[in-house]
């Protein structure tokens, strides 16, 4: 009988205790690009929910629209980019955004569908590179170390096809939006590519590119947000859950050496 008395009061008491952080759960939202930025937010979005933040990813498949609606709040966080791509962008949209932290790098990788050796490309070949600056430059850079080109400043982040001041084989260079160069690989002799679309085109890093930058890129990436929510609760838990060992074991096992933690 006591029991009978007490089922519904007990029935209330524990649904107020277990349902407090599903009630008061905190929404975060973050915009990123599928492969891997989407991919590694929802392996940790179960782990964010226990500690009461709701995750809301929203997938981009190009480089500018996730930092213009964080810029203007309407996404908390993004997650696809490094800082000399951020910088760039905040210098170009007069824009103040802030690093949250870093998490993985992608080496950048050189592709072709036309030879198996970077240096068997012939004279005049074309080669397409993202027109976004840092990007850009990055691309050179890699190009230069290899010894294809050599650039007026060699440590310039933000170089240009105009700082070449030698290209012994007169290659030509096309520019082109970044998610778009797997896509066009046929119609040129190589394309920079970055590796979120590369593997997005199921190309191997590891396998398929003819250069690939090493571990020690300074190009990590990194969670981006506005000053006003760099130091929230949600921010600050986004971080700890993208870089716990958790994170680091999937990198390593998933992406086998073609993505590397940063952290």
């Amino acid at each position: 009988m006591l029991l009978k008395k007490f089922a519904p009061a007990l029935a209330l008491s524990l649904a107020a205790v277990f349902g407090t952080g599903a009630a008061h759960a905190e929404k975060l939202s973050v915009a990123a690009t599928p492969v891997p930025h989407a991919e590694l937010l929802e392996l940790i979005k179960p782990v964010l929910a226990k500690e009461g933040v709701e995750l809301d990813i929203k997938v981009f498949t190009d480089y500018v629209q996730p930092n213009v609606q964080v810029a203007d709040n309407h996404i908390d966080v993004n997650f696809f980019q490094h800082k000399p791509y951020l910088d760039s962008f905040n210098d170009q949209h007069k824009t103040d955004l802030v690093i949250a932290g870093k998490v993985h790098v992608e080496p950048f990788g050189a592709y072709s569908q036309k030879v198996n050796d970077i240096k068997d490309l012939k004279e005049g070949a074309l080669v397409a590179l993202p027109n976004d600056p840092s990007n850009g430059a990055r691309a050179l850079l890699l190009l230069q170390d290899a010894g294809i080109i050599t650039l007026k400043d060699p440590s310039n982040i933000l170089a240009t096809s105009r700082d070449i001041v030698e290209n012994p084989k007169k290659l030509k260079f096309r520019e082109l939006e970044a998610a778009a160069l797997p896509r066009i690989l046929p119609d040129v002799d190589v394309a920079l590519i970055n590796t979120n679309y590369a593997l997005e085109a199921g190309l191997n890093p590891l396998k398929d590119a003819l250069l690939l930058e090493g571990a020690d890129s300074p190009y990590a990436n990194i969670v981006v947000t506005t000053p006003a929510k760099l130091d929230s609760d949600a921010v600050k838990k986004l971080m700890a859950a993208l870089n716990s060992t958790e994170t680091r074991d999937f990198i390593l096992e998933k992406y086998k050496g073609a993505i590397v933690p940063a952290f």
